[in-house]
């Protein structure tokens, strides 16, 4: 094989592979560093980075890659620059990038040599995917899983017909919708102690188990009692709900009353957890939406939120696809978290009302906190006892990953399924 076109061979696989990095980050590494590997091994001497890029200063711009190191790029007048959109395959519709085109917050694969200490490449190559069409490809995907999907905790799976029956809640009305999944099915599985969609994994239907959280998109028939799925997103979650029993900042902790175990639960908070406050004017909003009869006192020791609650329902109040449920002004919680004054443990005290989303520790039986949100005591009020459960999924509409622009989003996540 000729050099030239070898090297366009080698170009393609890794453009194939920044594509599934920006559109689906998780099926990225595996392929990536495999295919590093074997470079490597064989002595090969190019390297490649892949990144965002944080700032340009004539011909040499710094990336800060999907591991957290800052890498200085130069580009020579040789280099190669192309532009790829979200959803391309290969090169073949790849356009020349001008440097001057080149901006911050463009995803980029760069490929060339490393300098000794390496912090440094001198590009042979760079392939961009610009931001801006990163964040409106998600947006449109944003729009198709909302339209095309559906959420809920996992009832029952069956092998033989390659089946799953989720439990979710449309509006105001509890729902069992039977999944469908097809050879070409796309299943992914959110990573241990994540909830980030660029963490998935790729997974098989073996793996789903009853309990989990689900999200699933495809085709509805036509009373939105079974979907074929074109893509499936699941994994094990827990969340919790009550009143703060006690904080140690110095183990990092927060002890709280689980108002469905009814037994106190000690939750990590790491500096990957996110934590908010919900003024009370939001929360007052939030919890009219929810449309509880009245009669369900705050301290009611018989309210219950679930244990595991899924990714994906749609909030409560959303007019269903099928033209049933409430016309009620949807709630979007996740969004709504994206943009609350964040807080830290310090601000938690005994007796503060939190939701919790949490995934398991390192430790077996541990639960590390991913979103933890106070101020949530009318919004627990507010739901009608024996359905809290998917109420709290439904303000969960997807663990953050249809927030309102961050990082994740702009990287590639789905629209509720989980940025």
């Amino acid at each position: 094989m000729k050099p030239a076109m070898k090297w366009r061979k080698k170009a393609a696989v890794w453009t194939i592979a920044m594509v599934g990095m920006a559109l689906a980050p998780a099926n990225f590494p595996a392929r990536a560093m495999g295919y590093a590997e074997a470079q490597t091994a064989a002595g090969n001497s190019v390297v490649r980075s892949i990144g965002t890029v944080q700032t340009v200063s004539g011909n040499t711009i710094k990336i800060k890659t999907d591991s957290g190191s800052e890498i200085l790029i130069l580009l020579e007048s040789s280099t190669r620059m192309l532009r790829v959109e979200p959803g391309q395959k290969t090169l073949s519709d790849a356009k020349p990038l001008a440097l001057a085109d080149l901006q911050v917050g463009d995803r980029v694969l760069v490929i060339g040599n490393a300098a000794e200490n390496g912090k440094a490449i001198s590009a042979s190559t760079l392939i961009a995917m610009k931001h801006s069409a990163i964040v409106q490809s998600h947006q449109q995907q944003r729009i198709e899983w909302q339209k095309n999907g559906v959420g809920g905790i996992v009832k029952s799976i069956d092998p033989a017909t390659s089946t799953i029956t989720v439990q979710t809640r449309i509006g105001q009305v509890n729902k069992s919708v039977t999944v469908h999944m097809l050879l070409n099915t796309v299943v992914l599985r959110y990573a241990p102690g994540s909830i980030r969609f660029s963490d998935a994994k790729p997974a098989k239907l073996a793996q789903i188990q009853p309990g989990d959280q689900l999200r699933a998109r495809g085709t509805f028939n036509s009373d939105h009692s079974q979907l074929t799925a074109a893509d499936v997103v699941f994994g094990s979650f827990r969340n919790i709900a009550g009143r703060v029993m006690a904080v140690d900042p110095s183990e990092d902790t927060v002890t709280v009353m689980d108002l469905l175990t009814k037994s106190p639960v000690v939750v990590k908070v790491t500096p990957q957890s996110e934590q908010r406050h919900l003024p009370a004017q939001e929360a007052q909003m939030i919890a009219a939406s929810v449309k509880a009869p009245a009669g369900l006192a705050h301290n009611a020791p018989g309210a219950q939120v679930p244990a595991q609650a899924p990714p994906g329902a749609k909030p409560p109040g959303v007019e269903s696809a099928s033209g049933h449920g409430s016309t009620a002004k949807p709630v979007n919680f996740d969004q709504i978290f994206d943009r609350l004054p964040a807080v830290t443990l310090a601000a938690l005290h005994k007796g503060s009302v939190v939701m919790i989303v949490s995934a398991e520790g390192p430790a077996p039986g541990a639960l590390t906190a991913i979103k933890l949100v106070s101020g949530v005591a009318p919004i627990l009020t507010a739901s009608p006892a024996g359905n809290q459960a998917l109420m709290l999924q439904s303000l969960w509409s997807g663990f953050g990953s249809t927030g309102g622009g961050g990082e994740e989003s702009a990287e590639g996540t789905p629209a509720t399924p989980s940025h």
